[in-house]
């Protein structure tokens, strides 16, 4: 690879500094106010800068005119990771700036309304120019960021460029190194490589949809809703924040069933209303013939602005609260266990890119298999996603990209960020039912002195912002050495037993297994969730007896750890996560064949001899083990009947 030099950083830096304006950004949805006039997805014009510099394109102004006018251009899909698009290996390694165009048109009857211009993701930062005027700058992949756009044609196209450079470096989220090789006798001037602190491939483009919404000039900038349970009915506490509340004539606030009558009004921008005999949110392994599965209300909210004009908007929401005790994990006051997976958004061709079949396909087998839970490993999902948590009854543990974290990565500037993306992350999720836990990141090096100064910060900063969930992040030092595991509320810890030590010897699991956690929460009285736990499988390997990388392995594997599962759950275990849901992409390594091959799925979600052990676990789980779920009530519902 040819250098990227110093100038390629800068921008990263100034991408810090500028950072878009991120309260109030709420999901573009349709309305009597509010139109999504352009959807941007489809095929962009795209180069990537392969310059020794990687700024050949801001030193010639791409940005100023067409794409396709300043040299050869491909056409990319939007939304889609630009890596496993096409045959070229240099494209599929590629670190550095990549340019996307493309044209809209914005009809003159909307010259009246606010125009916004919004990405729901793009990897890892992004400058954004309109018409050559560059209208904003992102720092970070996986979260929304918009602009409103103002100085745009009426009468005419509308180009928006969009670079974006994937460079990893010990200040961005997550972290990594460039390394420059720098011995003629081995390497070319100027080569270097991309060093990866996590085990999952780079993906980069723009992963997730493009709109152009409007809203009137006085709009709904944010909404705000915190619910508890008061006997059988809901107390539902609101803030609305206007863009202009100088310019607010009135507020009408309406929460809707799901038929659509009326279970609550309200009048001002804050407030609390009672919602008499409430459906709760449960998730749908809590169901039984007395409670519905994921209830969702409506919150709707008409402002009418002094001129005249009304902004509405309606967001889905449900009734329920979270809370913990030293052993149990609690949703609306009843004992939840959760049995679930870990995930990555990663499958064929389009690497991260938001896929809607895929989705549906990955809903249906996590309900196929029995998980109840998930953790957004290691970064938020798409909005689409946590949609159908919401809507389905699938709890989330909603993590950061904090992934990786290691002794150069403790800084000043690295914290500035990393609060900065929680805030963005909280921000977009603080209204979802689903999310009960918010991890700030995952196997830091949290047994180092400086790590308990930057995960104290962090913690608390996320649990001020939002004191309804419970805070964590992800450990895996060991118990004596952690240093900052007692600013979590609960305890979430991976461990690969017979797998990265002692490997291929299942028969020490249950004794190191048990004596770990068991001093874990000695030491800290807290719960404890197994958020990984897994071995690289090859589907189809076979061997009798089990041999590592075979599925008999993964088998005896995962049912070693089990028996400690189903001990430790009478005491302090309130959840376990195999790693991982499918088969994911990671770089090139001898450690992993063409990637990490944990999953129970192959990247083709088809199963593998472990998850049908998995179903016929969790499916018993739901069904037997009614004192942990504590949602049954003594009812005969067969749970398989519903599934």
């Amino acid at each position: 690879m040819a250098a990227p030099m110093k100038r390629m950083f800068f921008i990263h830096v100034v991408c810090l500094q500028l950072l878009c304006a991120m309260s109030g950004m709420l999901y573009p949805r349709n309305s009597i106010s509010r139109t999504v006039f352009q959807n941007l997805d489809g095929m962009w014009n795209f180069r990537i800068d392969s310059s020794e510099n990687r700024f050949q394109g801001f030193e010639e102004k791409w940005y100023s005119r067409p794409l396709q006018q300043s040299g050869p251009v491909i056409p990319m899909p939007v939304p889609s990771s630009y890596n496993d698009i096409t045959q070229s290996k240099e494209l599929r390694d590629f670190v550095g700036w990549a340019w996307y165009d493309n044209e809209f048109y914005i009809p003159p009857e909307l010259a009246s309304k606010r125009t916004v211009l919004r990405i729901d993701s793009a990897h890892y930062n992004t400058i954004v120019w309109l018409n050559g005027q560059e209208v904003m700058q992102h720092s970070g992949g996986h979260l929304p960021f918009e602009t409103e756009l103002k100085n745009y044609n009426t009468n005419g196209p509308n180009r928006v460029t969009i670079a974006i450079n994937n460079t990893l470096t010990p200040t961005t989220l997550p972290p990594g190194t460039i390394e420059y090789k720098n011995d003629p006798l081995k390497y070319p001037k100027g080569y270097f490589v991309q060093n990866l602190q996590m085990d999952f491939f780079n993906y980069a483009g723009i992963h997730r949809t493009v709109k152009v919404y409007t809203t009137p000039k006085v709009y709904i900038e944010d909404i705000t809703i915190v619910t508890d349970i008061q006997g059988s009915n809901g107390l539902v506490s609101y803030t609305v924040t206007p863009s202009m509340a100088s310019m607010v004539q009135s507020f009408q606030i309406t929460i809707l069933d799901k038929e659509g009558n009326s279970a609550g009004q309200g009048s001002q921008p804050q407030g609390k209303i009672t919602v008499n005999n409430a459906n709760l949110w449960w998730p749908y392994s809590m169901l039984n013939s007395s409670n519905d599965t994921a209830y969702l209300y409506t919150f709707k909210v008409t402002l009418t602005s002094t001129s005249g004009d009304t902004d509405q908007y309606s967001l889905p929401f449900g009734i329920r609260t979270v809370s913990n005790t030293n052993t149990q994990l609690l949703i609306n006051n009843k004992p939840f266990y959760c049995h679930g997976v870990a995930k990555h958004e990663d499958s064929d061709i389009r690497g991260k890119g938001l896929d809607y079949p895929l989705i549906a396909k990955d809903f249906n087998l996590l309900k196929w298999l029995g998980a109840n839970c998930f953790r957004t490993s290691h970064y938020p999902y798409a909005e689409e996603i946590m949609d159908q948590a919401d809507q389905q009854g699938i709890v989330v543990i909603d993590e950061s990209p904090g992934v990786g974290i290691e002794k150069g990565n403790f800084g000043n500037a690295s914290l500035a960020h990393h609060l900065q993306v929680m805030d963005e992350m909280i921000q977009r999720d603080k209204n979802r039912p689903a999310v009960i836990i918010w991890s700030v990141a995952n196997e830091p090096k949290s047994g180092l002195p400086e790590a308990k100064f930057y995960f104290k910060t962090i913690l608390l900063h996320v649990k001020k912002a939002d004191p309804t969930r419970l805070v964590t992040f992800v450990a895996n030092a060991d118990y004596g050495e952690e240093k900052a595991a007692q600013y979590n509320d609960i305890l979430c810890i991976n461990r690969y037993y017979a797998w990265y030590s002692d490997c291929s010897h299942t028969e020490l699991i249950n004794l190191q297994l048990t004596n770990d956690l068991k001093a874990f929460h000695n030491k800290y009285n807290k719960p404890i969730i197994v958020t990984e736990y897994g071995a690289d499988t090859i589907p189809g390997y076979h061997q009798d007896p089990s041999f590592v990388f075979t599925e008999e392995f993964q088998v005896e594997f995962l049912q070693e750890y089990h028996k400690v599962f189903d001990h430790l759950r009478k005491e302090f275990l309130v959840g376990e996560m195999v790693w991982n849901f499918a088969d994911f992409m990671t770089i090139q390594q001898i450690t992993r064949v063409v990637g990490n091959k944990k999953g129970l799925l192959t990247r083709q979600r088809q199963p593998k001899m472990s998850a049908h052990l998995i179903r016929s676990r969790y499916r018993n789980l739901m069904y037997t083990n009614k004192t942990y779920h504590g949602s049954f009530h003594g009812h005969s519902t067969n749970i398989l009947n519903v599934l």
